[in-house]
C-alpha cells in the first residue's frame, strides 16, 4: 500500500486521483457496468494500450477500481469500480452535464477570434 498523501486544497486531492488523461472515461464507464480490458481499448480508443494499462495500475492503486484476474486460457481479466471509486458518481455526472451544456452553447467568442 502507498503512502497516505497530504494536501493543503481539496482540488488538489481530488485531481491526483483523477487527473490523468483517460482516467474520468475510464471511471464513467465502470459507473454501472464491469468491463474487460478490450471492451475498455474500444471505448477508450485514443489510448495505447501501454498507456491504458498504466492509467488502470494508477486507479486500482489509488483504490478507484478492482482488477480481477480469472486463472483461464486466454486470460481473463475484468475491472469494476469499488465504492470509493463509485462515490467519485457525482463529480463525474456534474463533469459529464457541464460538458454537454458546453458542447450544446456556440464557442465563446475569445476561441473563435483568429489570431493574427
Amino acid at each position: 500500500m502507498t503512502e497516505k498523501k497530504y494536501f493543503c486544497c481539496p482540488i488538489d486531492a481530488t485531481i491526483s486521483l483523477i487527473g490523468g488523461k483517460y482516467k474520468t472515461k475510464i471511471l464513467w464507464n465502470l459507473v454501472d457496468q464491469t468491463l474487460r480490458f478490450n471492451e475498455l481499448q474500444k471505448i477508450v480508443h485514443q489510448a495505447t494500450p501501454k498507456m491504458l494499462t498504466q492509467q488502470l495500475r494508477e486507479l486500482e492503486r489509488d483504490g478507484l477500481i478492482t482488477r480481477t484476474v480469472y486463472p483461464v486460457v486466454p486470460p481473463k481479466t475484468e475491472y469494476a469500480l469499488t465504492s470509493f471509486g463509485l462515490s467519485l458518481y457525482p463529480i463525474l455526472d456534474a463533469m459529464c452535464e457541464w460538458g454537454k451544456d458546453y458542447m450544446a452553447e456556440e464557442a465563446p467568442e475569445e476561441t473563435t477570434t483568429a489570431v493574427n
